[in-house]
């Protein structure tokens, strides 16, 4: 048996790669503590409306006093727009949310859910959202790494780490957990790409890629799960599978509805496994959000240029070059620099289709996909004769944005 611990699973750029996993979550934890520990105050209850909403309903649904979401017991009032209005389901997403914010408060004492001492130990509700910012990263760089090799790797990631957008959802300031959903889409895509490579070995596919077939449905019932409109995830694996694994698309085929089961029976899960309250929840789902109509509308896309900017300011430069060298250099244009650059443009144009929490959902998930779009194609510029050139500007851009990134997170009150 080939031993786990080796050289190419556990050397310098994996060491490398968790240092900066290590400053991405330092610097989640600092914005976490900043927010639940302003200045000048002792105690400060800083939950917004829809978190506290989120947080009660997961405790109840853990407590077995319901589903979260599915309804609400009072009117909506106040609730977030994604709730309706008329029955009180929620048809953006499923109770995960909810259950995976209030999942580590289930270790608590009850006393310390007195609102009155409460604030001290809130910050326990952000502990899952911080892993999944850890956890997307590491996924990124696994992925570019693959790839793109160590220097789109390491480029990737480093956007990744010192990403404001990024940095924020994963600490949950002040924003919504979607990191959840990004998470989730990032994973069905790749693990369909994954998978669809096997295939083409010589043994029992459907049996042999068993693993595989685990991780898609997981993966799927996550983005789902935690964005209902993030199904489109569903046909593009499939997609993936038949483009990559022309002779064998009925293991193909077979594969893709395995990890649809699994994940439909994990998504039957958050609902605790009640087939009516299930069944009502998913006829009151929003599936599909687009409005055709905001296309034609210039503010989605000023949005969406003032969304990316945020989330990496370099991108304002890099992707500009990535894409004019993609269009004019025909050694770029490959499938791995390809794939996430047509996913990151399909999730982009979803997120101007779409309107409240949807469009946001999209903007972050296309991010991602977006680093390995621009590392890929910065990893091929380095290959070639003007390597020094670009290693220096790349290295220096880099440097400014960490620079930048630090002084920014310094400044937050």
């Amino acid at each position: 048996m080939q031993p786990f611990f080796t050289r190419e699973r556990f050397g310098q750029p994996q060491f490398l790669a968790g240092a900066l996993l290590l400053a991405f979550l330092g610097q989640a934890v600092f914005l976490v503590y900043a927010e639940l520990h302003p200045p000048g105050t002792v105690e400060q209850f800083a939950f917004n409306a829809t978190e506290q909403v989120r947080i009660a309903e997961g405790l109840r649904q853990w407590h077995g006093g319901g589903i979260a979401g599915a309804p609400y017991p009072d009117a909506p009032t106040g609730l977030p727009p994604e709730i309706s209005e008329n029955v009180g389901f929620d048809t953006e997403h499923s109770p995960l949310l909810a259950l995976v914010s209030a999942a580590p408060l289930l270790a608590a004492p009850p006393r310390l859910l007195n609102p009155e001492i409460f604030a001290r130990w809130q910050w326990l509700t952000r502990l899952p959202f911080l892993a999944v910012g850890v956890f997307l990263g590491a996924s990124l760089w696994y992925v570019a790494h693959r790839l793109c090799g160590n220097t789109g790797g390491f480029i990737a990631l480093t956007l990744y780490c010192f990403s404001p957008t990024m940095i924020q959802s994963s600490a949950v300031w002040h924003t919504e957990p979607r990191i959840v959903a990004a998470w989730g889409s990032f994973g069905a895509i790749f693990t369909a790409i994954a998978v669809a490579h096997t295939l083409y070995a010589p043994r029992e596919v459907v049996l042999w890629n068993w693993r595989r077939i685990v991780l898609l449905g997981v993966a799927i019932a996550i983005a789902v799960g935690s964005q209902f409109s993030m199904i489109v995830v569903v046909p593009l694996a499939l997609i993936f599978l038949l483009y990559l694994a022309p002779v064998r698309r009925g293991a193909a085929v077979v594969i893709w509805l395995s990890g649809c089961m699994l994940a439909l029976v994990l998504l039957f899960a958050a609902y605790f496994f009640h087939p009516h309250i299930f069944w009502q929840a998913m006829r009151h789902a929003s599936f599909w959000g687009v409005n055709w109509r905001r296309f034609i509308v210039l503010v989605g896309y000023r949005q969406t240029a003032r969304e990316l900017l945020r989330a990496c300011p370099p991108l304002m430069l890099l992707l500009p070059v990535a894409i004019a060298t993609y269009m004019v250099w025909p050694r770029s244009r490959y499938f791995g620099n390809t794939a996430p650059g047509a996913h990151a443009l399909l999730f982009l144009a979803l997120g101007v289709a779409h309107a409240h929490g949807g469009s946001a959902g999209f903007m972050l998930a296309s991010i991602p996909f977006l680093f390995i779009f621009v590392s890929g194609i910065l990893a091929d510029l380095i290959e070639t004769r003007y390597r020094a050139l670009i290693t220096a500007a790349v290295g220096g851009l880099l440097a400014a944005y960490i620079l930048w990134s630090l002084l920014a997170l310094a400044r937050v009150r």
